[in-house]
């Protein structure tokens, strides 16, 4: 992956970090990994545990944040969300999927960010 593209998914985690922070939720984990997957995000605001994708993106070539997360991404996030909430005795607890789609023209500068559930 190249430079650029590494500070870029860099600068909308920590976008997205501070938005869902505004919004209320405080940051349990970023970037947790298991044998299923990637988390980005895991928040919890009250007792609800949040799983986040964040999706950047930079100019309109390769189409919006939202249109980047499949069925099947969802269903692998599902999966490493349950193993995190197996591994942290929270299997009772309520949880969520969310994406956090983050859009900036091609100097760089913010367009939006945005929260959004999934499925």
């Amino acid at each position: 992956m190249g430079r650029s593209r590494v500070g870029l998914g860099r600068r909308g985690e920590e976008l997205a970090a501070q938005e869902l922070w505004r919004r209320g939720y405080e940051i349990v984990s970023r970037n947790w990994r298991c044998p299923a997957g990637e988390v980005d995000i895991v928040a919890r605001r009250g007792s609800v545990w949040t799983f986040v994708e964040v999706r950047t993106r930079r100019g309109e070539g390769f189409g919006t944040p939202e249109e980047s997360v499949t069925g099947e991404k969802q269903a692998r996030m599902r999966i490493v969300a349950e193993q995190y909430l197996a591994e942290h005795n929270l299997l009772e607890a309520d949880a969520e999927l969310l994406l956090v789609a983050v859009e900036m023209d091609r100097a760089g500068h913010l367009r939006r960010v945005e929260v959004l559930a999934l499925e």
